[in-house]
């Protein structure tokens, strides 16, 4: 087991951080927190666990129990006989450290920010209070992914959104085996609810938790850089979910899918992803497992409690606003796991019409849709445990909930508003004429591709001004013409018209709309002839006159008929607005009755005008009209061209002088008029080319506006990865520190071990050139330093040993080891050992020869020899 930190003084430093300090001291503490929570007949229990916990784990554990209020705690001192880690009873701003064992005190809250300990008045009565649900959501907010959560032996269910909190930060869960309790309330709770990552008996659970963070695998907030071979390995993966439960999961962020892979590795103790892949076709369990854990079914009654607020405040009375007594609503809950947001969104509904419109007959029909089978069974049975106490208050438990043994039942009123589903939102059709659609943190889960042709998809499903509600991470982007905000802040959007986008949106494959060449049979029938409709073509076609609607800025949105008579397209760059394409002789009537009609709201004709069309001349009269109904075209204007006969000319009879002076007066007023006329036009095109440009020049301004926000957007979102990043950093530099400590402390340790011995080792690799070698080896090889990685052959030696070279080649051939006395040139003798060197994954990395000094022993073996030679000559003489 890796050690995370060095082992203080547990009470030490109560007092907390400064709050200058608060951020670093976040990034320090890197070392696991263990939150244990137990109840009845939990000492026994927890004595079990600690007892098993090694004395140096680096891990720290929060101990959170059940305690009588108005006696002084003991917990302390009895979990102090089983283990040999310091234990105390919390105070306020306690330190969290690791190798210490930290207990609630009795009739008290306790939260964790920035690695310390909070206490809190309790707000609930006693027997209402949930205190490991409240530690363990602050310590799955506070520890991230790095969280650890056990829950032991108790009666009731507190722990279990502890839990749910925990895995939606991909924590580890643990809870322990039911049959080994006294009281299996608590862990077969969380076990029931799918949170249980691992089940065990209490004094089993440590070394659990140790594998799993011996194996942890430290991975970055952001995105995954896979080598090839891995990302073949997660597309393996990702094939194997999909042949065995139908879904694909190649559109959900690649990130977030390699987190969770990675987790169901540390649990398995599992360190390559190509090795987990080969598990998974071993194992179909554990690619349901997998399934699970990719479906993230955390949720939660009324999640975000503002947001939920600001529903009922303001936008469901404005849905019920008009609407006529007996109305339906219609709402989709789409991703509603095990139903909690489903009943929640009734529960609102119903307090709403309470409040508003208590005599009308309003109803709400909720469809609540989801992947999961097994959390649309448990979103259908409508049970869940007391400790929902935590969001749902106590006059909506007693209004709206039955009571039963184990938790809480919704009512019958609540239940017969929501109509459960399995479905796959992403392949199967969506619900329609909707009031209300929820989808709430299953967008941030997706690709952008995806979200990008789920959003208009929702656009398509709501009815005008329904209500789209977000999670707290989600957006609407770049369709801010699909959907406008509510408060974006609770992220609360209205579905609005939108002329510029007609088409449909992007349907999945499995419900588009059948294309062309497909045989007959599979398309729908077609629809009956409509009389009607195919009058109103043909009077379109040839009957009603040509029509230009524009917006306010005059800019042509749609045109019905032949308009070539009297709109023409400019000369260079493409310019869609009908001023621009306006013919000689309709410019300036039709921008002095367009401006009419926008002030006055009524319309307005233009009579007997002459438009000049392909050498001639033809008479139309102009209307033009402000439109205000239908909604979805208010703020539209629709201009009508009609053709008319040219007036005849009248004849005047002839005068005399008077009137020639006369006629060439009118005839000079005729061309200044017509000059007024032209120096007006001039000026007109003037100012609208001044206005192109001004509002060309605003468009680029508000187009870098938009750049600038996204860079402010990016900026922010690198500087909080870079954050993030340099925690791992942190984080992965104190583990590197502490190998090279302990590779340190193992290097001189085998120095010292080698000097003791007096043998003189060197170590050659498959090539027999050298590696390392220990000190002496110059007393008998010219060796230095720089020697290494030269052939060991090619090294002067004292020893008459011409075969060791020959010798150490055979021993990586057979891999049996050697041993030989050999002689130097001054007299000295060694015993030569030529062994294999095994790596510790038994691979041969060379060969290791030691050379142990035998002088003295063969000095004393010549001195013996001579001397039972003498005594030999003198007992034969």
């Amino acid at each position: 087991m890796k050690k995370f930190k060095k082992s203080v003084p547990c009470s030490t430093g109560h007092d907390g951080p400064s709050p200058a300090a608060a951020t670093q001291q976040q990034r320090d503490f890197i070392f696991p927190i263990v939150g244990i929570g137990a109840s009845a007949g939990g000492l026994e229990a927890l004595e079990q666990f600690l007892r098993q916990v090694p004395e140096k784990s680096g891990m720290a554990f929060v101990v959170i129990q059940h305690l009588d209020p108005t006696h002084k705690g003991v917990m302390p001192e009895l979990l102090q006989r089983a283990t040999a880690m310091e234990v105390v009873q919390v105070r306020d701003r306690m330190q969290v450290k690791p190798d210490c064992v930290y207990v609630i005190p009795p009739n008290k809250d306790m939260s964790i920010l920035h690695g310390v300990l909070h206490l809190f008045e309790p707000a609930e009565a006693r027997g209402l209070r949930l205190p490991i649900d409240f530690f363990l959501r602050s310590l799955a907010q506070d520890m991230q992914e790095r969280s650890i959560g056990v829950i032991l032996s108790g009666m009731g269910s507190d722990g279990t959104l502890g839990l749910r909190a925990i895995k939606e930060k991909a924590g580890l869960a643990l809870a322990q085996e039911p049959g080994s309790a006294k009281f299996d309330s608590m862990p077969r709770s969380a076990i029931d609810a799918g949170l249980a990552d691992l089940v065990a008996p209490a004094e089993q659970l440590p070394g659990r938790i140790i594998d799993y963070l011996r194996h942890t695998i430290i991975y970055s907030k952001t995105d995954v850089t896979l080598e090839e071979k891995d990302r073949s390995a997660l597309e393996k993966a990702l094939i194997l979910l999909r042949s065995k439960t139908g879904h694909d999961f190649s559109m959900y962020k690649r990130n977030t899918i390699y987190r969770r892979i990675e987790r169901r590795m540390s649990i398995h103790q599992i360190d390559k992803i190509s090795a987990y892949v080969r598990y998974l076709q071993e194992n179909s369990q554990e690619v349901e497992l997998l399934f699970k854990e990719l479906l993230i079914g955390v949720t939660s009654f009324f999640r975000d409690p503002e947001a939920w607020e600001l529903l009922q405040e303001e936008a469901l009375p404005g849905l019920l606003a008009g609407r006529p007594s007996g109305g339906v609503l219609r709402a989709w809950s789409a991703g509603c796991s095990s139903g909690e947001e489903a009943y929640s969104l009734a529960i609102v509904f119903k307090e709403t019409l309470e409040k508003l419109k208590p005599a009308e007959n309003f109803t709400l029909q909720i469809f609540a849709t989801d992947l999961d089978d097994d959390a649309v069974i448990r979103a259908r049975q409508g049970s869940y445990p007391a400790n929902i106490a935590a969001d749902v208050s106590a006059k909506r438990l007693s209004r709206f909930f039955i009571q039963e043994e184990h938790g809480y039942r919704v009512g019958k009123e609540i239940r017969e508003m929501v109509t459960f589903a399995t479905q796959n939102i992403i392949m199967d059709p969506p619900f329609t004429r909707l009031d209300i659609l929820i989808c709430r943190n299953l967008l941030i889960y997706l690709t952008p591709e995806l979200q990008k042709k789920l959003l208009p998809l929702f656009h398509y499903s709501l009815n005008t001004g329904g209500v789209l509600f977000l999670g707290s991470s989600e957006s609407t982007g770049a369709f801010s013409d699909l959907f406008s905000p509510l408060n974006i802040k609770s992220r609360l959007f209205l579905r609005r018209d939108s002329v510029l986008r007609a088409e449909l949106p992007a349907f999945p494959a499995a419900f588009s709309p059948v294309p062309a060449g497909v045989p007959k049979e599979f398309m729908m029938l077609k629809p009956a002839v409509n009389l009607q409709s195919l009058a109103d073509q043909l009077l379109l076609q040839h009957f009603s006159p040509p029509a230009v609607l524009v917006n306010d800025k005059g800019d042509i949105l749609y045109i019905s008929g032949r308009t070539g008579k009297y709109l023409e397209p400019a000369a260079g760059k493409a310019n869609w607005n009908i001023f621009a394409m306006a013919r000689e002789g309709l410019r300036f009537e039709l921008g002095s009755a367009f401006q009419k009609a926008l002030r006055q709201k009524e319309p307005i004709t233009v009579r007997g005008l002459k438009v000049d069309s392909n050498g001639g001349t033809q008479t139309v009269d102009l209307t033009v009209q402000a439109i205000a109904e239908p909604e979805a075209l208010r703020g539209m204007v629709m201009i009508v061209f009609t053709d008319t006969a040219p007036l005849p000319e009248k004849k005047t009879p002839r005068r005399g002088k008077a009137g020639a002076a006369d006629s060439t007066r009118f005839f000079e007023l005729e061309q200044e008029l017509q000059r007024n006329r032209e120096e007006l036009q001039t000026t007109r095109e003037e100012m609208q080319s001044s206005q192109e440009e001004l509002k060309s020049a605003n468009e680029e301004l508000q187009s870098t506006n938009e750049e600038l926000q996204s860079t402010n957007e990016e900026l922010t979102t690198s500087r909080e990865e870079m954050q993030s990043l340099n925690e791992e950093l942190q984080t992965v530099n104190a583990e590197q520190q502490s190998k090279m400590d302990e590779l340190a402390r193992s290097n001189n340790d085998m120095r010292n071990l080698l000097n003791s011995t007096e043998i003189v080792t060197v170590f050659l690799d498959n090539e027999l050139h050298v590696r390392r070698f220990t000190t002496g080896a110059n007393k008998l090889f010219k060796l230095i330093p720089g020697d290494v990685g030269r052939p060991l052959s090619d090294i002067a030696s004292d020893l008459l040993y011409p075969g060791m070279t020959e010798e150490a080649q055979e021993v990586l051939r057979t891999l049996v080891f050697t041993e030989k006395q050999v002689a130097t040139t001054d007299g000295r003798w060694f015993t030569v050992r030529i062994m294999p060197y095994r790596t510790m994954d038994d691979v041969i990395g060379g060969v290791v020869i030691t050379f142990a000094d035998i002088t003295a022993a063969k000095r004393l073996e010549t001195e013996l020899r001579d001397e039972i030679a003498r005594l030999k000559k003198k007992y034969e003489g």
